[in-house]
């Protein structure tokens, strides 16, 4: 006969640490976001985001031949700070 003894406490903090590390993977899953993802995340129209902040220096930009991309985690920092002074205005 087998006898087995889980200690469920260590066993839900093993597993809150890895649904969190999965969690982030998934969502800095791409590295760069072109236009079409950059709408898509922050759910703003194309006329919208030049109006706003795509012209603003501090906004995270590469232009590779005719496309632009955005560094995901930089322009993600840079939208929620943009948000919280759009807030202050």
């Amino acid at each position: 006969m087998l006898s087995l003894q889980v200690n469920e406490s260590e066993l839900e903090l093993m597993f809150r640490e890895e649904l969190s590390k999965k969690l982030k993977e998934i969502e800095h899953r791409h590295t760069f976001w072109d236009m079409d993802e950059l709408m898509r995340q922050t759910n703003m129209s194309l006329p919208f985001i030049k109006e706003k902040f795509f012209y603003n220096e501090n906004f995270p930009k590469f232009k590779v031949g005719r496309k632009w991309l955005f560094p995901a985690k930089e322009t993600e920092e840079f939208l929620l700070n943009w948000l919280k002074q759009q807030a202050r205005n």
